[in-house]
């Protein structure tokens, strides 16, 4: 339907990054007391985002009742909207990636304070935060798996033919 739901906010404001870190860490806590033992000690060391660190950060949202494309497409399918809102990600994550800069996706944050902290309509939904900036280290593979934190799931396990 062409509705081009996605809403970018590039967050500057310091106050607003405080706030957005402080989400994170409060939800990163909640999320390390559900683990037990040697996963909850090995979650705490996880780098889960780099919001101090990064330069940029954008918080993306998907309009829900976007003006443009008239609805269509939506009535079968709402969840496209947000679906478009992803593509959009990935393919700015593509080209950023292509100049060597990194791009993280912070989804340990309660959505509905990010949208509070930076004052958006009330019909957005909060879908990526992410963090952009030049990397400190490249590594070919996913931080997960070298730290142990889960092993590399060959692509067989998720491809089904019928």
């Amino acid at each position: 339907g062409n509705s081009q739901p996605w809403r970018i906010v590039v967050v500057d404001s310091k106050a607003c990054r405080d706030r957005i870190i402080a989400s994170f860490e409060a939800e990163n806590e909640a999320a390390a007391r559900q683990y037990q033992s040697e996963k909850a000690s090995l979650y705490r060391q996880l780098k889960l985002a780099g919001l101090k660190e990064a330069p940029v950060h954008l918080a993306i949202f998907s309009d829900e009742d976007p003006e443009q494309g008239a609805g269509l497409g939506r009535m079968t399918m709402p969840e496209t909207l947000a679906y478009s809102t992803v593509s959009m990600i990935h393919t700015f994550w593509l080209a950023a990636r292509a100049e060597g800069v990194g791009v993280g996706w912070v989804s340990i944050l309660d959505p509905q304070q990010v949208a509070r902290t930076l004052q958006v309509d009330e019909s957005w939904r909060l879908v990526a935060y992410l963090c952009v900036g030049y990397p400190e280290e490249e590594h070919v593979d996913p931080e997960l798996e070298r730290v142990r934190w889960q092993a590399r799931t060959p692509l067989s396990s998720r491809l089904f033919h019928r």
